[in-house]
């Protein structure tokens, strides 16, 4: 890689943090290149990005931006899943974590808040976003609903009435 490739890296990185919501950081201890490109495919439905780069790009781009701190997670074999919606990259990271010991979640940070470990782990246990505007598009949908019901309860009761009237009467 030379130096205008290097620069090119960091730069695409650079906008990467610049428009995620959270980075999850992950350490790679042995996934073969199908557990990856699986991996690679479940981020991507999730809405999140998963990139494997040099600790030092990384570490450069990083820089002046909201997950600086992220820097000293960088260790040995890691890499990025990012996202701009804050719970998914944790979310497809940590249920991928579950059911594949090679990938060890390290840590993250979402805005300027630092995560370790357990705080991913709290993260993707969170609702997403889009379950969330639906659970309040619900809320908002109820009293409606049961305005309606209210107003055609006594309508309902007084039809049964008369039918149970009609059937006595045919008797």
């Amino acid at each position: 890689m030379d130096r205008s490739q290097k620069a090119d890296a960091v730069a695409a990185l650079s906008s990467t943090f610049a428009e995620s919501g959270v980075v999850v950081i992950t350490r790679n201890l042995g996934l073969t290149v199908a557990q990856s490109t699986d991996l690679r495919a479940k981020m991507r439905d999730a809405g999140a990005s998963y990139k494997v780069a040099k600790n030092r790009l990384a570490r450069l781009a990083l820089k002046d931006t909201d997950y600086e701190a992220l820097g000293d997670m960088l260790t040995g074999p890691t890499a990025l899943a990012t996202s701009t919606d804050p719970v998914a990259a944790a979310k497809a990271a940590v249920e991928f974590a579950k059911t594949n010991d090679k990938l060890e979640i390290v840590g993250g940070s979402m805005g300027g808040q630092l995560l370790d470990e357990a705080g991913v782990k709290a993260l993707a246990s969170m609702p997403s976003l889009d379950e969330l505007r639906g659970r309040l598009v619900g809320l908002v949908n109820a009293p409606a609903t049961k305005i309606a019901q209210v107003v055609n309860a006594p309508a309902a009761k007084l039809a049964r009435v008369f039918g149970a009237y009609s059937t006595k009467e045919a008797a």
